[in-house]
């Protein structure tokens, strides 16, 4: 493996505690920030709110991509897994945002979706500089990171025993998500990621057993190309909150995979579950007869 970035310090400006959350967000979809003092509190009130509402839209930050991996490849799913493994090995991951709805699309009345920020040191961790500097420009505020930061482990055991993790009966929706689930992964085993992508898969079907990629499904449907905010806005959908903050994508995540299951789908989606855009195999039996019929000749 080889280094395309190397570590560069940065400056942290200033800025008042809890600024990362944009004053236009307004109440109809209220983004709780979560640091370090309010992790406690923020998950009593997930451990509620998950009973009713099963249906979890998931975005992470991370910084970049700063190393490639050398070597020979089976194949070009497997180049794109080493990469992934490699980088998330490496790094530590920024934001994680998730937001809660029922079957319908429908949030939960008053907070509806929670913006975990995690410890992070410009001065100490490695990271490429452009999407530091991408984060910055979206209001993210390293000072508060470093001072205020969550430690993942301690965000690991609170996710554990908070019913939305290992939990057969909860759907995750994701936008491009394998670098996601990798950090999520690494902080919930404490562990760096699997040699091998199917051993991540099992992993990840262990402890998210239901995922939809939206990125995924785009790829099923005519007419929807290019990044989240793109498909948002062929969709008609508002977003709410700051783009590349976790928070504000995991909504409007949320809100793409609702309406494309109801106007593509009909809403019959489950066959889809299990693929990660980008990566190899699906990794269930659904997604695996989905992806037989494809290769019939027949289509959504």
């Amino acid at each position: 493996m080889s280094l395309n970035n190397t570590k560069v310090k940065a400056q942290m400006p200033a800025a008042s505690f809890g600024s990362i959350l944009s004053s236009s967000i307004k109440d109809e979809c209220s983004i709780k920030n979560v640091w370090n003092h309010n992790l406690h509190e923020e998950f009593h009130v997930i451990r509620k709110v998950v009973q009713k509402f099963h249906w979890v839209a998931m975005d992470t930050e991370f910084p970049g991509v700063v190393a490639r991996p050398i070597g020979e490849f089976r194949s070009t799913a497997d180049y794109q897994y080493q990469l992934l493994r490699c980088n998330v090995d490496l790094l530590r991951i920024i934001q994680l945002g998730l937001t809660f709805m029922d079957e319908n699309g429908k949030t939960p009345p008053g907070c509806t979706t929670w913006q975990f920020n995690f410890k992070f040191n410009l001065q100490e961790d490695m990271y490429a500089q452009d999407s530091i500097d991408l984060l910055q420009n979206s209001g993210l505020q390293f000072r508060e990171h470093e001072e205020h930061g969550i430690e993942p482990l301690e965000f690991a055991e609170l996710l554990m025993s908070s019913g939305i993790v290992l939990m057969d009966n909860i759907n995750w929706l994701s936008f491009h998500s394998g670098y996601d689930f990798g950090y999520l992964l690494k902080i919930l085993t404490d562990q760096n990621l699997p040699l091998e992508e199917n051993d991540f898969f099992e992993s990840l079907r262990l402890y998210f057993p239901t995922v939809y990629d939206v990125k995924y499904l785009m790829k099923l449907c005519k007419n929807l190309k290019g990044g989240l905010q793109e498909v948002a806005d062929q969709l008609e959908l508002r977003r709410v909150g700051p783009q590349h903050q976790a928070g504000s994508d995991s909504h409007l995540t949320g809100m793409a995979f609702f309406k494309i299951k109801e106007i593509f789908f009909d809403g019959n989606i489950e066959s889809t579950s299990g693929h990660l855009y980008g990566l190899g195999a699906p990794f269930n039996s659904n997604a695996n007869s989905f992806q037989d019929g494809l290769e019939n000749g027949n289509s959504p």
